[in-house]
């Protein structure tokens, strides 16, 4: 893929994946700590969000795969653009 269109991807879907992706961090953390404590009993709401459940909207089937792939395709984009960085800094004659 050509520097632009994976900039452009890149630049497009990360902006759409901070949130799901933080909000999955953040609640599996909490949900985490809250069973080593022996509370999760209390806090089953955060593992209804950490799974994709958000009140009246359920999206237990398709946010994990939503997350998956999303996360993969701004890994693969950001590779991309990280490795063409480095051959176009090889490929620049030394500064006089």
């Amino acid at each position: 893929m050509a520097p632009r269109p994976a900039r452009q991807l890149h630049r497009a879907l990360a902006p759409l994946m901070v949130f799901p992706l933080t909000l999955t961090l953040v609640t599996g953390v909490l949900f985490h700590i809250a069973a080593l404590t022996g509370q999760e009993d209390q806090y089953l709401w955060l593992l209804a969000l950490h799974r994709g459940r958000f009140g009246s909207i359920n999206l237990e089937a398709i946010y994990v795969f939503f997350n998956g792939a999303g996360l993969l395709f701004i890994l693969a984009t950001g590779l991309m653009l990280w490795l063409q960085s480095g051959r176009r800094k090889t490929s620049r004659p030394p500064m006089e």
